[in-house]
């Protein structure tokens, strides 16, 4: 099935994957103005923007998105926020950037509620052990929030600087806008160039299910610690159009030239980005 995606890969149309490259840049706003909208404070927009796609190059690095996490954490403390409130921040964002991400898949799943097909391809019998499993892991963190005091205090600290930062956030209608705005505008922009890359490979699947089947994947695997979802996002991915309708070799190729625009043509210049920015001490 690769080799014959890889096959499909040479009849793609130029116009639609430049598109989809444009669509790509923008998700770097996107994020740079939904953790502007995290703080108060206001930031150095050049040093953000070139913050959040140095970021994608940390992010391969380390599993579950800890490597942008841990940049961005460093570049507000580096900007003069305290720890604390840096960490709030970065919650902040990661939440709702997850709203926007998992509000978006509903508002789809509504009105195109035959997107997904996944009666062929998931048995149901594997729905009971994931939910059991995510019962197990459910009670564990309750029992150690009962039982262990130094995390119960640690944790209740954290809320309450959080809940603190949320609310001076949204105290402030413009960065309230930039917040929430990005969020939603970071998974659809993303959407978009699943879309843009269909239409390019030819994938005889409407856009719409196509942004469903991109949303629903990366929902789906925001808990493997993979670094960059490397491996699992592309299995997710290539399901999840296949649930949608697409035939496999292409959904396969449409993958593969999502993964490539989105991971690997940034991967060495966000690196170098990257370096350049701790040699400047931007972070």
């Amino acid at each position: 099935m690769l080799a014959e995606g890889f096959a499909h890969l040479g009849n793609a149309e130029w116009p639609w994957l430049l598109a989809a490259v444009g669509a790509t840049c923008l998700t770097w706003v996107a994020a740079a103005c939904t953790r502007q909208g995290a703080v108060v404070e206001r930031l150095p927009r050049r040093r953000l923007l070139a913050t959040q796609f140095a970021a994608g190059a940390a992010n391969h690095l380390l599993p579950t998105g800890l490597g942008a996490s841990a940049v961005n954490l460093r570049f507000m403390t580096v900007c003069g926020l305290p720890l604390a409130r840096s960490s709030a921040a970065l919650a902040l964002y990661l939440l709702a950037e997850s709203i926007g991400r998992v509000a978006l898949l509903g508002v789809l799943l509504v009105a195109f509620p035959d997107a997904l097909r996944l009666g062929a391809l998931v048995p149901e019998t594997a729905f009971g052990p994931l939910l059991a499993g995510a019962g197990v892991v459910f009670v564990i963190a309750v029992a150690v929030l009962a039982l262990v005091r130094r995390v119960r205090a640690a944790v209740l600290s954290f809320l309450r600087t959080a809940l603190g930062e949320a609310r001076s956030v949204h105290t402030r209608p413009a960065r309230a806008l930039a917040l929430w705005g990005g969020a939603f505008a970071f998974p659809a922009l993303q959407a978009s160039v699943l879309v843009l890359v269909g239409r390019a490979m030819g994938l005889d699947v409407p856009p719409a299910h196509m942004a469903v089947a991109y949303l629903a994947a990366t929902v789906a695997v925001a808990l493997v610690p993979t670094p960059g979802g490397i491996g699992s996002v592309e299995a997710a991915l290539v399901m999840a159009l296949v649930a949608a309708g697409g035939p496999a070799a292409v959904a396969t190729a449409v993958v593969l030239a999502f993964r490539v625009i989105t991971v690997w043509l940034p991967l060495l210049p966000g690196a170098l980005t990257l370096a350049a920015l701790v040699r400047l001490k931007v972070i």
